[in-house]
């Protein structure tokens, strides 16, 4: 193949299949970022974290305005020192119904477990996925995988107690 259609080409227009080449190349290579140092690897993830904060607030937002009807209020820590050692960051959406029902925030976390290769991404309730961001435009394209984040972690914040959590459910009655 030339590189101009097959899986070259898809590479180039699918970002999360450049994101996914990035990780496993990184594990093939033993790097992150093409860094080996734990204290490197600490140092970029604090830059994706930086990348990132807007598009997990803005996916936070979104989330807000349409199903908490505005209610919610969107947090986040920085990086932070996890209790294994490692680094981390969160951005946790709360509101009414949900501390009154007593399940977790949605949240959106990026963090970097001591003994793990390199970062990932994850919801309080939901699985990994790569943290492989080094730039803004790579950092934009995980808006999507944000966003998935979040819904998958709201349907499971949701199952832990009812449909009674989302106001825009609870509010109209004729969708």
């Amino acid at each position: 193949m030339d590189g101009t259609t097959g899986p070259a080409a898809q590479h180039r227009t699918q970002p999360y299949l450049a994101a996914l080449t990035r990780h496993f190349a990184d594990l093939r290579d033993g790097t992150h970022g093409h860094l080996r140092s734990r204290r490197d690897k600490e140092a970029l993830f604090a830059k994706a974290v930086e990348l990132l904060s807007p598009y997990a607030h803005q996916a936070l937002s979104e989330m807000n305005q349409v199903l908490l009807l505005g209610t919610g209020d969107i947090d986040a820590t920085g990086v932070i020192r996890s209790a294994d050692g490692g680094v981390a960051a969160c951005w946790a959406l709360w509101w009414p119904e949900q501390r009154r029902s007593g399940v977790d925030p949605i949240q959106v976390q990026a963090h970097y477990g001591r003994g793990f290769h390199h970062p990932h991404l994850r919801g309080g309730t939901v699985g990994e996925w790569p943290l492989n961001v080094f730039d803004d435009e790579q950092a934009a394209a995980e808006l999507p995988t944000l966003r998935a984040i979040a819904s998958a972690d709201l349907h499971n914040l949701v199952f832990q107690r009812d449909f009674r959590l989302v106001p825009a459910i609870t509010a109209r009655k004729d969708d």
